[in-house]
């Protein structure tokens, strides 16, 4: 499953009855007798930090200490329950997956692509892997066929592993002799014939081998530092890199988790984005192996309502469209039940006895927890900015809403809201062992975000010039983030350095400053605001740039509020809406023209618009 350009489905909630009468029940509760907690906010990390040097430490340590608890939660088929595969299972299948990877097919320090939508041998073969076996290069399953051949050539890759519903593509791909030695197929038996092979014959083959006395993978040291990851970015504003990443890298991503957030052995985290990502397959899969928490797969995002409600996650990551989504269909909820007064008393009511140190909220909204499993503690976002007040509801509501900061070169995280002392709004703070500062702030502390961490990459695959642009000489990793850190140290992004349109008199106006607002108005689905010559043959250099917002709008929304109505009539009541966010804006980044565009927005697998790809089509 992958956020590449498809459409968020249809979230469906059942219909909210909280009584009235719970506001009678507050008043009774006996808050003398219920447990007060310490309600004094830390400012420091936790103190039992972790400092795993690699992967494999981990693994190994979890397997073992965790060998009958679920690892891994994922349905066979739609219609039947979650199949549990435990800590013990996971880990004889990775070691016997390696083994078999090294002894029968000979691919030991060799590159090997994964691709293929989220499953059980997915996992399987990373964490192989990361254990040992050569360099893995997670790949994303919704490219086209000349970007993944040219990932193969760029990789020199010598094997693939791939998912059932790729195998016509692989087909291609064979045809091409583009030098690939295997082609594993995820969850089949099939021996080996030619180049092809099925992985779970290579799992049961492994075990046989190992079965034999032959523990020869597992105790492969691991070096912290050597090459072992190559992810492919697909980014908003430039053709892809390739990110070089090593153990440490991801190591230290569990270490700098550990210091400000607590994930325990019962905690169960819901995988809903693609594990190609290092966002997903480092905090969705590497931490909770770690902590010996278990993972539940959804099975697609129209399935998100009723995978959540059987696995009762405790956690979930996610992209802001995602959170948004769940934000609205459950506030509709409440609009149609006639209860957000009520629920607006509750909110104010219940962040009263939290302030004095009595939490009652998860009995108090019971019902809004019950549409999302009822165990729903924590959920995280990160990859793009989201509006401030979803976040703040979440909290409302005693869901801990945290944020996350960082990219694919910091492997991901470089900065981390504490859960124990929460600001909505910001990404978090630097993470233990990271330096991040603002680099030439201007009067409002604006400037370009710098990192210097140990979660930082190696560099970029075959390209030391970017490499020595992106890393200065002190070790700093530019962004190309915009934004300011606060008195206290939490982090703000404004903008991106890419993305700024600088007026005539040198004023810089950040679009995601401007889509954010536009984005609250029902009417609008989804906006790209960017700079605008007068004329596309305007030859001027210093001609003033137009602000646009390039809109597609909620037709089903648009027709729910005003009927059925014009193409030009749907423009006037955008163009309304534009001039109203106007009013909020200083008069310089006012936007002044507005496009309508049909279709959807290419994307990236995060949900960001490409917009030097858009911007680049419009002009074809």
């Amino acid at each position: 499953m992958s956020f590449l350009n498809i459409k968020m489905p249809k979230i469906k909630f059942k219909k909210l009855k909280i009584d009235n009468n719970i506001l009678d029940e507050l008043q009774y509760i006996d808050y003398e007798k219920l447990e007060r907690k310490n309600v004094k906010n830390r400012n420091t990390p936790y103190e039992d930090v972790t400092h795993y040097k690699t992967v494999k430490e981990f693994f190994l340590k979890s397997i073992k200490q965790y060998s009958q608890k679920p690892c891994i939660l994922e349905k066979p088929k739609h219609k039947e329950p979650y199949k549990v595969i435990t800590y013990e299972q996971f880990g004889e299948d990775v070691l016997a997956l390696g083994t078999a990877l090294i002894n029968i097919l000979k691919l030991k320090d060799k590159r090997i692509i994964i691709i293929g939508e989220t499953q059980y041998e997915w996992y399987v073969s990373y964490m192989a892997m990361l254990c040992g076996v050569g360099i893995a290069i997670p790949t994303d399953k919704e490219l086209p066929l000349n970007e993944i051949e040219n990932i193969v050539l760029r990789s020199n890759a010598s094997a693939i592993i791939y998912s059932k519903k790729l195998e016509n593509t692989m087909k291609k791909i064979k045809d091409e002799n583009l030098g690939i030695e295997y082609f594993i197929q995820m969850k089949s038996y099939d021996e080996i014939e030619k180049n092809d092979v099925g992985l779970n014959y290579l799992i049961e083959e492994g075990k046989k081998i190992i079965k034999n006395g032959d523990d020869s993978f597992e105790k492969i040291e691991i070096d912290p530092e050597e090459f072992k990851i190559l992810f492919f970015t697909s980014g908003t504003t430039s053709n892809s890199k390739g990110v070089m990443l090593n153990n440490r890298n991801l190591a230290e991503n569990i270490n700098a988790v550990s210091a400000y957030v607590k994930i325990y052995p019962v905690d169960r985290l819901f995988s809903i984005l693609p594990l190609h990502h290092c966002y997903e397959s480092t905090i969705g899969f590497l931490l909770p192996i770690a902590t010996g928490a278990s993972i539940a797969i959804c099975e697609g995002l129209k399935y998100i309502v009723p995978n959540i409600q059987e696995a009762k996650p405790t956690g979930m990551l996610a992209v802001p469209l995602l959170v948004e989504s769940l934000y609205k269909k459950i506030n509709e909820k409440i609009v149609k039940s006639k209860k957000e007064k009520l629920i607006s008393t509750l909110i104010s009511i219940t962040n009263a006895t939290k302030r004095a140190g009595i939490d009652v909220k998860k009995k108090v909204f019971k019902e809004i927890y019950e549409n999302l499993g009822g165990n729903l503690r924590i959920i995280v976002s990160a990859a793009a900015p989201i509006d401030k007040k979803v976040g703040q509801w979440l909290q409302d509501i005693g869901i801990t809403f945290l944020q996350g900061y960082g990219l694919t070169e910091t492997a991901p995280i470089s900065a981390l809201t504490p859960e124990y002392n929460p600001c909505v709004g910001s990404v978090g703070k630097a993470i233990v062992q990271a330096d991040i500062k603002v680099e030439n702030p201007n009067e409002n502390g604006e400037g370009e975000i710098l990192i210097k961490s140990p979660t930082l990459m190696i560099g970029y695959y075959q390209d030391e010039v970017e490499t020595k642009k992106a890393i200065d000489e002190d070790g700093y990793f530019h962004s190309g983030d915009i934004g300011y850190i606060d008195e206290n140290g939490y982090i703000f992004i404004t903008g991106r350095s890419k993305n700024v349109i600088v007026t005539q008199n040198g004023k810089n106006i950040y679009p995601e400053e401007i889509e954010m607002l536009l984005d609250k108005q029902d009417e609008i689905k989804e906006v790209m605001v960017y700079g605008k010559k007068p004329q596309e043959d305007s030859k001027k250099e210093k001609e003033e740039l137009i602000i646009t917002a390039r809109v597609i709008p909620d037709y089903t929304k648009i027709e729910e509020l005003y009927g059925k109505i014009s193409k030009d009539e749907i423009y006037e009541i955008i163009w309304k809406k534009v001039k109203e966010v106007n009013k909020k804006l200083t008069s310089y980044k006012a936007v002044k023209n507005l496009e309508i565009k049909e279709g959807e927005f290419e994307k990236t697998s995060t949900m960001k618009i490409k917009r030097y790809k858009e911007l680049s089509d419009s002009k074809n």
